[in-house]
């Protein structure tokens, strides 16, 4: 078949992918074919997914609700406990509702194609994730993609679709390989000025960054200048799962027309308590959130003390630029000899020539972790 040949070439690019069954994960340590590893790959960023009162949270949902809701939310998906922590997650954001949703991926497909459809117009960060591209693909609208953080180009952008019916500016927050900000204030007085629907996907920044890790809009004042927010709960906050936060009307058009909530069953009771579980102890404790604010800079400032590329990181993503995929899987292959799990991230994930491994900071870590992956990486540098 054409798929083997296609198969082929992949690897002869060394751009095949293949599955590795983790045997147990305790946070930031790994066993993978029955090696232990030090894990930065990890999204689990304040360590809350093994947290006490979160699987102490799971284990009481369980035996009340059961594994599964075992129908769409329309039809007798939703129960209380959605609800409940709908009306967390909306008073956490500081907007009138919520809605969650199986998956980041899912929410960010239901909020852009209930938006928009043919005769409109999405303006987009180049480095935008996955899922918001394939989502303003889907919709019908036309896509168009400014450079990362570019604000001419997004200017341009929105002067040249002045004339569609709806338009939509969107962008992440914290970009997920790259670890730099959107330049929010300034992407929000353009929208604003031009009249455009903003939507900001806070996936990698709530729980970490701004006021009681409210995200990136809270860090920059901003709490109020974004139309839509998405987040995830899969990530900070240990569990899995996306939402959307904005106005009532958002989310009562979102329950009517977004085919990704509409068509799939509700989210599990288990991801449901141990999301809010994670997201009261977020509140309630800034210990972990400030020691991976330290743990993340220390990376950093080892990495560049070493003279690698790590792009315009300033948060908990860490990566460094290798730019062939040779190469990212050569650093990687000598990081999981060292003892350590940081895979190669290579296109589709981000762009041809800028391959690289990307290193997740978590809260679990400790300063010593950091020092046997920065001296790892000087045994490879000087090999």
């Amino acid at each position: 078949m054409e798929l083997q040949t296609e198969l082929d070439s992949l690897d002869a690019q060394h751009m095949r992918r293949s599955l590795r069954s983790v045997e147990q994960n305790e946070g930031a340590r790994l066993q993978v074919q029955g090696k232990p590893l030090l894990n930065f790959s990890s999204n689990n960023y304040l360590g809350l997914a093994r947290h006490p009162q979160v699987v102490d949270a799971v284990r009481q949902v369980l035996d009340h609700w059961g594994a599964g809701t075992g129908s769409s939310r329309l039809i007798s998906g939703t129960s209380v406990i959605h609800h409940d922590l709908e009306q967390a997650l909306a008073a956490f954001m500081e907007t009138e509702a919520a809605l969650v949703f199986p998956s980041g991926y899912m929410a960010n497909l239901g909020v852009v194609t209930a938006l928009v459809g043919e005769g409109d117009a999405i303006i987009m960060d180049r480095l935008c994730h996955a899922s918001l591209i394939d989502a303003a693909r889907l919709s019908g609208a036309r896509l168009f993609i400014y450079g990362h953080a570019d604000l001419a180009e997004a200017e341009r952008a929105l002067k040249r679709t002045a004339s569609y019916r709806r338009r939509l500016l969107v962008s992440d927050s914290l970009f997920s390989m790259d670890g730099d900000f959107a330049p929010l204030p300034e992407l929000a007085a353009l929208a604003q000025q031009a009249g455009a629907i903003t939507i900001l996907d806070e996936a990698h920044a709530i729980g970490i960054w701004g006021e009681h890790g409210r995200g990136a809009r809270a860090m920059a004042d901003q709490t109020s200048d974004w139309d839509v927010v998405v987040g995830t709960l899969s990530k900070a906050l240990g569990s899995q799962g996306g939402f959307v936060c904005g106005s009532q009307a958002l989310i009562d058009t979102l329950i009517n027309k977004a085919r990704s909530f509409i068509y799939t069953t509700g989210l599990s009771p288990t991801c449901v308590a141990a999301a809010h579980a994670a997201l009261s102890l977020i509140q309630e404790d800034s210990v972990p959130r400030k020691r991976l604010h330290g743990l993340a800079h220390y990376l950093r400032e080892g990495l560049r003390g070493l003279g690698f590329d790590t792009l315009d990181s300033e948060s908990q993503i860490v990566p460094i630029l290798l730019g062939s995929a040779e190469k990212a899987l050569t650093c990687a292959a000598h990081l999981e000899g060292a003892g350590i799990y940081a895979p190669a991230i290579r296109p589709p994930t981000i762009h041809a020539g800028e391959c690289r491994i990307r290193f997740s900071v978590t809260a679990e870590h400790t300063e010593k972790d950091i020092d046997q992956l920065v001296n790892a990486l000087s045994r490879w540098r000087k090999s």
